[in-house]
């Protein structure tokens, strides 16, 4: 059933305790326009808070998980102050699936590009179609990243492979993300959502006080500067979007 209702995403839950948060925006490919961003926070923030709900799939509906940001959608910020608003909402979206206290199954279907890439390496435990791609644009486009992905990728893939993925931009299949240990899991497409599944069933029958424990203890200390990861983004990304050089490449993009 619909517990919460979102305009852009989908929150189910099952009788079993695993709530499904699905990005519907599958006309766009799920890009990011500012409504998505914070309807995610929303819906983790209420996942999180949800006594019934134990673990959570993040997916997305159509033929991606989330192509980006929203191109047509792109309004270049016109002071400081509304640059900074609309990254502080990525920002609680990351927090919200991050540390929030239940654990998060990824269900990555088709691209994950950007903030999409972001919060696919978000989830704990991501599980990758294998016709699943992704990547980061960002540093093309005169922009940085955000979603703490400068401290997540290169605890999940060492420094030198986090540089490639971030200021390179490559492309990556799911097998890749899998060798790079981006991808905890790579299934057929049409296995996905049914793996995903199986996964957080089983997470949602663990004792729920050592399984949120265990999340918060190994994100502090696995990836012990992620605070001050996402404080560095935020500066960094602002002062990409007020850089006019950052529209003439998004309209090209």
């Amino acid at each position: 059933m619909n517990d919460f209702v979102y305009q852009t995403v989908l929150s189910e839950r099952d009788g079993k305790g695993v709530r499904i948060i699905s990005l519907n925006r599958p006309e766009s490919l799920n890009a990011m326009n500012r409504q998505l961003i914070d309807d995610v926070a929303r819906a983790f923030n209420d996942a999180n808070a949800d006594p019934e709900t134990r673990a959570v799939i993040f997916t997305g509906k159509g033929r991606a998980f989330c192509a980006g940001d929203d191109r047509k959608e792109h309004v270049h910020p016109e002071s400081e102050e509304e640059a900074r608003d609309f990254v502080d909402a990525i920002q609680r979206a990351t927090t919200s699936i991050v540390f929030g206290n239940k654990p998060v199954v990824g269900a990555i279907n088709g691209w994950a590009v950007g903030g999409g890439f972001e919060w696919a390496i978000n989830c704990d435990f991501p599980i990758w179609g294998e016709s699943a791609r992704g990547f980061f644009p960002e540093v093309s486009l005169n922009l940085f990243v955000t979603g703490a992905v400068t401290s997540l990728l290169p605890a999940l893939v060492g420094l030198n492979k986090a540089r490639e993925m971030l200021i390179l931009g490559e492309r990556y299949g799911a097998a890749e993300l899998k060798e790079a240990g981006v991808a905890w899991r790579v299934v057929s497409d049409d296995r996905l959502i049914d793996e995903a599944r199986v996964v957080a069933a089983r997470l949602s029958e663990l004792p729920p006080l050592s399984v949120r424990a265990m999340k918060r203890v190994l994100n502090q200390c696995a990836m012990a500067d992620m605070q001050c990861a996402l404080r560095l983004e935020t500066e960094a990304t602002i002062a990409g979007f007020l850089d006019p050089k950052t529209t003439e490449l998004l309209k090209s993009f």
